[in-house]
This record gives structure tokens, sequence and C-alpha cells, in this order.
């Protein structure tokens, strides 16, 4: 069992949770347990969304800075390996994912958030790539993620100074999708995964997946995605549930199995 990463599911829901006091440092060991959850919420048929959630006073302050500190070179090309791994399979999630940050989310912290498909924050949250700080770039995607999400410019800006954002900030670039008070960050975040898991399972994992693929090819490659996977859904109970709702209730009425 992971000893700092917890996992509830609730009502399709599954909540993760950073428990490594007073800074959810993201320690190797914290990594590792980072990815093997995410690894397991993707298999479980009773996942429907995923909320990844720091606690109520922060999300996450980044790496374990002393346990880096004592890396050489020889030994930073393992350890980046498996962090690039476990982030990867928090972005390779199946099931929509929202990050609900409350106080800090830097380095590894904002990184682990970028891997989210959402973002809710608090309105105190401060979010940032400090990594140029410690002479250092972002080694989890932060360099890939974050331009793809809020563009070039603001990227290299915020990656070159170090500085922090503040959640009106980050909301006004598209750094965060919900800013609410702090304790109704995990409500929020709670609230709208449930609105996702009450979807059709099957095209919700269709859709994140097309798009996701989508944004690494040419645009005939991915119209030929998006083709394949809405033609496959054709063989699925949700389909045949949602138009024939459509036609007899109209629009958003349909109660959809997950088949």
């Amino acid at each position: 069992m992971p000893e700092f990463v917890s996992l509830e599911v609730q009502e399709s829901v599954a909540v993760v949770t950073l428990q490594r006091p007073p800074m959810n440092a993201l320690s190797v060991q914290v990594q590792r347990e980072i990815g093997e959850v995410a690894r397991e919420v993707t298999r479980r048929d009773d996942v429907r969304a995923v909320v990844i959630h720091g606690g109520e006073r922060l999300f996450a302050a980044g790496a374990d800075v002393k346990e880096m500190a004592a890396l050489d070179y020889q030994a930073m090309i393992d350890v980046s390996l498996r962090l690039e791994e476990a982030f990867t399979a928090v972005a390779r999630i199946a099931q929509p994912t929202i990050a609900a940050i409350t106080g800090f989310a830097l380095g590894g912290g904002c990184e682990l958030a970028l891997a989210c498909d959402f973002r809710v924050a608090s309105d105190t949250a401060k979010l940032g790539q400090p990594e140029m700080l410690l002479g250092l770039i972002p080694g989890a995607g932060g360099t890939q993620r974050l331009p793809r999400l809020i563009g070039v410019s603001r990227a290299k800006e915020l990656i070159f100074s170090g500085r922090f954002v503040d959640a009106d900030e980050a909301l006004r670039i598209g750094l965060v999708d919900v800013v609410v008070a702090g304790d109704q960050v995990l409500a929020r975040a709670m609230e709208w995964a449930q609105q996702l898991a009450a979807g059709p399972r099957i095209a919700m994992q269709a859709a994140k997946r097309v798009i996701d693929r989508g944004l690494d090819v040419d645009l005939d490659t991915g119209l030929e995605l998006e083709r394949q996977a809405f033609s496959a859904l054709f063989a699925t109970e949700d389909r045949a549930i949602g138009m024939q709702s459509f036609i007899e209730n109209g629009a958003g009425k349909a109660t959809f199995t997950g088949r």
C-alpha cells in the first residue's frame, strides 16, 4: 500500500490525496506512488473521474530538494526517467482528471496539476515553475505541457523567471480553469468530477484519448483518429441509450450505464 498517496472512491470518483506533510514534497517514493495509483485508477471500471488533491493547506510545494541535491548526474538519469514515467501515467489516466489546488503548486506540484485535464484553485493559490532559481529547468513535463496550455511566450516567461503567479493571474492566462474560496476547492472539484462521471464512460475516455493524441500529430492523422473512435462508439450500449433518449426526451436526459 502507498505510504504517502491515498486513494478513495466516492460515487465513481477516485480521490487521490497527497499526504506527506508538511509540504507534500515530491520525493522519489512519492513520485513512484503517484505513478502506481495513476495506473490503478486507469484499470478500474468503477472509476469514471479522478480528483487529485493535496489537502486543505497546499497542493504540493515541489520536489524534495534535499534528496535531489545528493544525486549526481548518473543517478539523476534513472531518477528523471522514473519521474517522467510517473507524471506521464497521470496524464494518461483514461478518465477525466481534475487537480484541486490549495496553497502552493510549485515545481513538480505545478507539473502534477498540468498533467491533469482541469484545475480548480483556491483564491489564495500560488503556482509556478521555480526550477530556474535552482539552476535547473522543469523536469516533469513543465517545458512541454505549460506552453501547450498557456502559450509559448507566457510559458517561457514563467519558466525563465521562476516567479509565482497568484490565482487571479493563473485564471486569466488559462493556467487554472476555476477559482473558488479555499474551503470550497475540493467540493467544487468533486461536483465537477461527479458531473463528468455521469457521462458515457467509454465515449468520455475516447474523447480524451483522441484530443490528447491529436495534439501530437498532423491534422489528417488526428481526423482519422477521431473517425475511428467515433465509429467504434456505435458498438456501445451508451450510444444506443443516448440516441434513444434524445429521440424520446430531448438532449441531456440519458442515464448511461458505462457500457
